[in-house]
């Protein structure tokens, strides 16, 4: 990458997508098309919340939670540091966020050689919640992954979400960081703006910082 021009690292909204199993898949059709008596083609869509790259609000994981409408932005715009953990095992532990620590206020984790556009698997890299509660103690405001979830696929209790919760840190989920190298840059990644719900989804891009 060269010069500052943005690198997209969101998934495509499209039909045939991965997505969490017994969800909501991806879904559209044409309302209006061009043609006789019609100048614009006018279309409508279905998807989940947590559909591709998106942020969850703490409603998702919390009864009381803030749901996405109300949450801050500041979280989702500023310097981010990219760390390259492929080959890392499934659970991102504190022993390996050390070169996070004391930089940038977001931290984006590269867990997968080639990011899965076309099947689901279950065997995606967690966050440890100590290792949520180490990034939030040295002043993280967000944490991103490449991963659908920073917890487990089964987990009935979301222990890295609830550390989230608890240190007030923001969570972005399905990245794509496989032209992105480890370093540092500015985060833009404003989720939409869905009144009442649980997560909506982002298009998250990233700019060199020189």
């Amino acid at each position: 990458m060269t010069g500052r021009s943005l690198v997209d690292i969101s998934q495509t909204l499209q039909a045939g997508m991965p997505g969490w199993p017994g969800d909501t898949p991806f879904g559209s059709e044409v309302t209006w098309n061009h043609g006789p008596g019609c100048p614009v083609k006018v279309s409508r869509y279905t998807v989940s919340t947590h559909a591709g790259t998106h942020a969850d609000a703490p409603l998702h994981y919390d009864p009381v939670g803030a749901a996405i409408d109300a949450v801050s932005l500041d979280a989702f715009i500023g310097p981010a540091r990219v760390l390259d953990l492929r080959g890392c095992g499934r659970v991102i532990t504190p022993d390996l966020v050390g070169a996070a620590l004391g930089g940038p206020l977001r931290v984006l984790f590269r867990t997968y050689v080639e990011f899965p556009h076309e099947f689901w698997s279950e065997a995606f890299v967690t966050l440890a919640a100590e290792t949520v509660n180490l990034l939030a103690a040295s002043g993280a405001v967000l944490l991103g992954i490449d991963s659908p979830s920073i917890d487990p696929q089964h987990a009935k209790v979301l222990l890295a979400h609830n550390a989230a919760r608890a240190a007030g840190l923001r969570i972005l989920e399905g990245l794509v960081l496989d032209a992105v190298e480890a370093g540092d840059y500015e985060l833009i990644a404003l989720p939409i703006r869905l009144g009442g719900l649980d997560a909506a989804p982002v298009r998250a891009v990233l700019r060199p910082l020189s």
